[in-house]
């Protein structure tokens, strides 16, 4: 069948002949067929025209969690595929935060499996270490061959210095892209929050920035002896950006990602002791959000995430201390990020990462498969309720005001809108 989209605004900041340009854009079973002006509309072609049309190569999100298999209570992999669809993602990497914990080649296998004819991309991490336990490495061999783009205890730190001193090395032969999440549990012990004026006021136990700053020092320094490739999710202090930086100028080869939710909210939103802020790492200071903001601005910080993590109602709405940690925020992510930065950053930030896990960069160019995004960059709202499209409701975004409208994707020969 063929699409055409009518004079949207192409934001593709690498393609000069097209940034900023209206067109039209024919597809034709999958493919870019022709980009023009006043494309002629033939039989059986489906126009899609909205209103302020924009159009960018398919979104990325390196961290996302659903809950299939194990906890399709909170979301299971097709519907969860949809929602990143309609929220604008073409690619999506996914956590390994189900049960069983993807640790062999056959676990990869299924969740590539169970993705398949879905419009989103479905790119998942192996865990490192045998049931995410921290003993002993996985099969990260068989499990890279499998289509694992990458190896990840998810959320959980690894305490084993020698352990992330084999991993590096033993994935360097591989070229396989090791997570490390940077937190010492010896040093955030039982802490819930951030550590600082508003957890001792509401009588919380605290997470010192020390915590993930230890770790990530640690990490460094065993990258500079070993080699091969780190990657640190979700980082959420000032210091911390300054650790990277200094690597990155050393020539290390790290990479690092921020949750949205670090850059917009801080540690002043406890004070109603909503579950949905309990996320991991913590809220922290507006400095801290600050520094984060300008690291991502100024490339220390390589890419931005929704840190996406469905928890059902039962994890949640309970005392803020039993509460399970996790927000989710595909939907909400680009109207959060649009508002934090320019709409041509915003795009580029969500475009970015692909290259990091081995990932086809797709090109908006005639003859190339269709992988785009359609958005209207000026649309307002409030996040309500109705557009929640996951099947767990916790989000921390609720109320937030919102700069952006996603229209949907296609992708893979589909139309979701």
């Amino acid at each position: 069948m063929k699409v055409l989209l009518k004079s949207v605004k192409i934001i593709d900041v690498a393609n000069k002949g097209l940034h900023l340009k209206k067109r039209d854009i024919l597809i034709n079973d999958g493919t870019i067929e022709k980009i023009g002006v006043n494309l002629p509309t033939t039989k059986n072609t489906k126009t899609i025209t909205f209103k302020n049309l924009h159009v960018s190569i398919g979104w990325f999100d390196s961290s996302v969690c659903f809950g299939e298999p194990g906890y399709e209570e909170r979301e299971t992999i097709s519907n969860g595929l949809t929602v990143a669809a309609k929220s604008g993602f073409t690619d999506i990497v996914l956590n390994p935060n189900i049960n069983p914990l993807p640790d062999s080649s056959s676990d990869i296998v299924f969740l590539k499996n169970m993705a398949n004819g879905s419009a989103t991309n479905l790119y998942p991490l192996g865990t490192l270490t045998v049931n995410g336990e921290g003993q002993k490495l996985a099969e990260l061999y068989d499990m890279g061959n499998a289509g694992a783009v990458g190896f990840y205890d998810f959320k959980k730190s690894v305490e084993n210095s020698n352990l992330m001193k084999i991993s590096l090395q033993y994935a360097r032969n591989l070229d396989g892209l090791v997570h490390s999440f940077p937190m010492d549990m010896s040093i955030a012990g039982k802490g819930l929050v951030h550590e600082g004026e508003t957890s001792t006021r509401l009588g919380l136990k605290g997470i010192p920035a020390l915590a993930e700053e230890l770790r990530i020092a640690r990490d460094l320094f065993i990258l500079e002896y070993t080699g091969g490739k780190l990657h640190i999710p979700t980082i959420s202090t000032a210091n911390a950006v300054r650790l990277i930086s200094d690597a990155k100028k050393k020539g290390l080869d790290v990479s690092c990602s921020v949750a949205l939710h670090n850059l917009w909210f801080t540690e002043e939103v406890l004070t109603d002791f909503d579950s949905n802020h309990k996320v991991m790492p913590p809220l922290r200071t507006k400095k801290d959000s600050k520094a984060l903001l300008k690291g991502l601005k100024d490339g220390v910080i390589d890419f931005v995430t929704s840190d996406h993590t469905p928890m059902n109602i039962e994890e949640k709405r309970v005392e803020f201390d039993n509460a399970a940690y996790g927000t989710i925020g595909i939907e909400s992510a680009f109207g959060i990020l649009n508002q934090l930065v320019p709409t041509e950053m915003a795009v580029t930030l969500l475009t970015k990462g692909r290259e990091r896990y081995g990932i086809e960069e797709p090109l908006l160019k005639e003859g190339n498969k269709a992988c785009l995004t359609l958005f209207d960059p000026d649309a307002t709202f409030q996040f309500g309720e109705n557009d929640i499209l996951s099947t767990s409701k916790n989000t921390m975004f609720l109320g937030q005001p919102i700069k952006g409208k996603v229209y949907g994707v296609i992708c893979n020969g589909k139309t979701i809108i």
